[in-house]
């Protein structure tokens, strides 16, 4: 299971009820914070995310509206006793500013933080049941965007089969990879018999901040679930590109050249209070887009 939850979606400056930027992903039983704007402790408390859950903080790049709540959070808690560790990924100017806000508080964590540059597209995150890409996106300052994906072996065990052909467990590995068993007298017994085929793996990315780039399309292809900042209106795309954002449009467009099945849209400018028109612009040319409102989850 994939379920995205939105903490966050204004840009800049908090207005109408909205927040900056801040998002919570589920995949399986693992809790991703994706940024972490101002109020997003409060956010998390009120829409009942439980941050012990949280191992894996990304925060795609240093404006305020990205981070600033970050150091609130870790101080918040180390202050409920966490005990186990927490993982940060994000542009390398941030461990420092992590250090320096701890030391002039004289403040010491009841965890261990480990701290993650991001200096590379690619690889960021490989465990047992999900990895994690990195990828540049253009922005006014040095950002990042994140492609999440489960990890399956190809097959599941069919438990009933297993135990008529009395399969050892120890050849279940193998069998999850697609592997026939063979008995001992030689007899072949497919792998069909013994197996499922898994469901496929959900992916979900995450675009950040950017001007219009048709690059991150190919970067994010066939995600099922994209989120792409509409910070303007159409009407307002030179503005757009002159801040190095993004309208409706055009982020409809890269879900479309990515062959995205979801779109999900916000970072919304605090000189809209109605967000109507953002969603019918997009749908105009990807029909399957939603807002993203601050306590929805979108699952997949």
């Amino acid at each position: 299971m994939l379920a995205l939850t939105i903490l966050g979606n204004n840009s800049a400056i908090p207005a109408f009820g909205r927040n900056p930027t801040a998002q919570v992903l589920q995949l399986q039983e693992e809790y991703f914070l994706i940024d972490c704007g101002e109020g997003t402790q409060l956010q998390m408390t009120k829409y009942k995310i439980r941050w012990s859950k949280i191992n894996h903080i990304f925060i795609s790049h240093l404006h305020g509206d990205h981070y600033f709540g970050l150091i609130g959070l870790l101080t918040s808690m180390s202050l409920l006793n966490r005990e186990h560790d927490l993982h940060i990924y994000g542009p390398s100017p941030l461990e420092h500013i992590i250090d320096f806000q701890l030391r002039v508080a004289d403040t010491k964590l009841s965890y261990t933080l480990h701290f993650h540059a991001i200096t590379f597209e690619g690889l960021i995150v490989d465990e047992n049941k999900f990895t994690v890409h990195s990828f540049q996106v253009k922005h006014r300052i040095e950002c990042w965007g994140f492609l999440f994906k489960q990890k399956k072996k190809p097959r599941s065990i069919d438990p009933v089969s297993v135990k008529n052909f009395d399969i050892p467990s120890s050849f279940y590995e193998r069998l999850q990879k697609g592997e026939d068993y063979i008995t001992k007298k030689g007899a072949v017994i497919a792998n069909e018999t013994l197996t499922i085929a898994n469901s496929p793996i959900k992916s979900y990315a995450y675009c950040a901040d950017t001007i219009f780039d048709e690059s991150l399309a190919e970067k994010v292809q066939g995600v099922d679930l994209l989120y792409h900042e509409t910070t303007y209106l159409k009407e307002s795309a030179d503005k757009a590109a002159a801040r190095f954002h993004c309208t409706t449009e055009q982020a409809g467009n890269i879900a479309l050249k990515a062959g995205a099945k979801k779109l999900i849209i916000g970072h919304f400018s605090s000189r809209y209070e109605l967000l109507d028109e953002f969603l019918s612009e997009t749908m105009e040319v990807f029909e399957n887009t939603e807002l993203a409102m601050e306590g929805s989850c979108y699952r997949i």
